[in-house]
């Protein structure tokens, strides 16, 4: 089969590219201008009213070729060969048709994405003849061209005599077939793209911001379901009181197909542990007697603060109860040590108590009991009946300093130790706290007395011993509650009411809720404060809860005896900080629903900061009190099987009624 000049369609580019066949070339122009009209429209977009041929496409190729090019094209004439038989190919099933319509539809969706394609024609050409050729899948009719270019490259290069030379005729062929085939791709993405106008792909104006590498992120957990309870960490991620809770364990990490081998999930496991990775050089170099504030890997350094405290705040709960010496123990403390109205429990606990129970370990069984698992007792001390307990969050007992305590009698006889203080000091990362409890004197006219008692405590408790002070610049020998940055004193204060009975009664009656400032007008330890003579310093978060002295005990009701005692506020807690706005009360109340005394517990709850501190202190290494710990969960598991049984046996016991 030949070409409508009578030449085979393998040489076609050597005879336009001889200089013999300059006549030919000009006449393929001619039909080549016939055939394409272009349309001078706003878009500036070629269109053909018939399919370009072959010869068209590659002498408008042609024409784009440079100077050198041209000059280089002395090539003699040559005989035309015959054409060479087709190659038979097998017949294309279904699924390869479908594959190549596909593939050439997203050939031309490519080649519409350019956002220069609504420029000029002419540009347009120049684009395509500069861009690489298409290494997609082609056309039948784009496979031809290709074809007989490469058939046509082998025969100039043996008919001219500059095959060898370095700017051969042959990479000149294969530049003109890379430039034809491009050409011919462009056409074809024409031809697909019809009149409908098609849209570029939507893609993002800037990059999407990185996934947060942090376990306690809600993105990270809810994309890899590591956890099922993944919603707890939001709520978390928006409090900062809580802790994370829950880990990974090999068969949740296999289970959700996140892991392959045990390799895998060591990994996982130290890419999504909870807990901080120490890299090993900061082994080697960390110091857990030697430290600075800023010290990258001190233990009580910014660094380890930051970690455990974002805020720099810890939670105190600071309780005082006069337990009348009752052997007796209320049956339930959550009420108590576990309020319900903050949603979070507090990172320490201290319980003051005076008129102790006879069994005091038994006390501190139920305090451990109460709390669970989360909390050990850093420390407990006594001072005949007046005992103290602090309680701390089981993950913070390593940033605690060693644990020092100091008692005062007030009584003129020492050996009668019902009356005097009881305080306790420490220090936790770089703030010293100081808790002190305290009996004063009884009586409703007795002001003075209970003064003489402050006076004596704050000069005669020796504290801090060896634990060093975080500021002595700003502290005085004579006030052991300047030494400390954070001081609570609690307790049994007796200050009354100057009002008779009939007078609060009245008042309480009138008020029955929340509103006793009309109380407080006559109460001895405001009036006492104001005037500084007692507890210079120190403040008292709002009151707005009913007496807690004098009670029948069982009884909602006040004293009820022959004795008819007024109501009064004698159960106090008040705080004292070296720096301003360091404290901050959270809650002041007490707990109505204890009654087996003639006191009602009065518990406060204080947000307080914490700063860095130096690992030159005498550390408590984490020391508590295990014994006490095993046996209070011991009985909390009992109690918990016990409550258990009772229910299952309430469900399978059956009640038979006879009418």
């Amino acid at each position: 089969m030949s070409t409508p000049n009578g030449f085979p369609p393998h040489s076609r580019a050597c005879v336009t590219e001889s200089m013999e066949g300059g006549a030919v070339q000009d006449l393929h122009a001619k039909k080549a201008g016939k055939a394409a009209k272009k349309e001078a429209g706003d878009n500036g977009v070629l269109t053909f009213e018939d399919p370009p041929s072959v010869g068209t496409s590659l002498n408008e190729t042609l024409k784009l070729l440079p100077d050198e090019l041209k000059a280089n094209m002395k090539i003699k004439s040559i005989t035309p060969r015959p054409p060479r038989k087709p190659r038979l190919e097998r017949a294309a099933s279904l699924d390869e048709k479908s594959w190549r319509r596909w593939r050439r539809l997203r050939t031309s969706q490519e080649s519409l994405t350019d956002p220069n394609e609504t420029s000029s024609s002419n540009s347009s050409l120049q684009e395509a003849s500069l861009s690489p050729p298409i290494r997609g899948r082609a056309s039948p009719c784009h496979q031809g061209c290709q074809q007989n270019s490469l058939h046509s490259s082998p025969d100039i290069s043996e008919a001219s005599p500059m095959g060898k030379s370095r700017g051969s005729t042959s990479d000149l062929g294969k530049r003109a077939s890379e430039l034809s085939s491009a050409f011919g791709g462009l056409l074809r993405a024409k031809a697909f793209a019809g009149s409908k106008p098609r849209l570029s792909q939507i893609m993002p104006a800037r990059p999407l911001p990185p996934l947060e590498f942090n376990v306690a992120s809600h993105a990270l957990r809810t994309a890899n379901k590591i956890d099922s309870d993944c919603m707890d960490y939001r709520h978390y991620s928006q409090h900062k009181f809580g802790r994370v809770r829950g880990s990974l364990s090999d068969t949740r990490l296999h289970g959700n197909g996140m892991v392959y081998d045990n390799c895998s999930t060591d990994s996982m496991k130290s890419t999504f542990s909870l807990l901080t990775p120490i890299r090993s050089k900061d082994v080697r170099s960390r110091s857990y007697l030697e430290g600075s504030l800023l010290a990258s890997g001190a233990l009580l350094g910014a660094e380890e603060l930051s970690r455990y405290f974002p805020d720099r705040s810890i939670g105190i709960f600071v309780a005082t109860w006069n337990m009348q010496g009752q052997k007796e123990l209320p049956v339930n403390l959550d009420d108590f040590l576990l309020p319900t109205d903050p949603d979070y429990a507090q990172d320490m606990y201290v319980i003051g108590v005076q008129e102790g129970c006879p069994d005091r370990r038994e006390w501190e069984i139920r305090l451990q009991e109460t709390l669970g698992p989360h909390y050990v007792m850093l420390y407990s001390a006594a001072h005949g009946v007046l005992y103290m307990s602090v309680f701390i969050r089981r993950d913070l007992i390593w940033f605690c300093s060693e644990v020092e305590y100091a008692t005062v009698t007030t009584r003129i006889v020492s050996q009668i130790k019902t009356k005097g203080a009881l305080g306790i000091c420490f220090t936790f990362f770089g703030t010293s706290f100081l808790f002190i409890t305290s009996h004063f004197t009884s009586g409703d006219s007795k002001v003075n007395e209970r003064k003489l008692d402050y006076n004596k405590t704050i000069q005669a408790l020796t504290l801090p011993k060896n634990v060093p002070d975080t500021n002595p610049y700003r502290s005085s020998s004579t006030d052991v509650t300047s030494r400390f940055d954070e001081v609570f004193w609690f307790g049994d204060f007796n200050f009354r009411l100057n009002k008779d009975r009939e007078t609060v009664d009245s008042i309480l009656n009138q008020n029955p809720e929340t509103d006793v400032s009309k109380l407080l007008a006559y109460d001895q330890l405001t009036s006492e404060m104001s005037r500084g003579s007692i507890f210079k310093g120190f403040q008292e978060a709002d009151i707005h809860f009913r007496p807690s002295y004098k009670f029948d005990i069982g009884k909602d009701s006040y004293d009820t005896t022959s004795k008819q005692r007024t109501p009064s506020y004698t159960d106090r807690v008040v705080y004292r900080s070296r720096y301003r706005d360091d404290i901050h009360a959270v809650k002041y109340s007490s707990c109505p629903v204890i009654k087996t005394s003639d006191h009602r517990p009065v518990f406060a709850l204080f947000r307080v900061k914490v700063r860095p501190g130096r690992d030159n202190i005498p550390l408590a290494a984490g020391q508590f009190d295990r014994e006490l710990y095993l046996i209070g969960i011991k009985r909390r598991i009992t109690k918990e099987l016990q409550k258990r049984q009772e229910q299952k046996d309430q469900k399978s016991s059956s009640i038979c009624s006879i009418s």
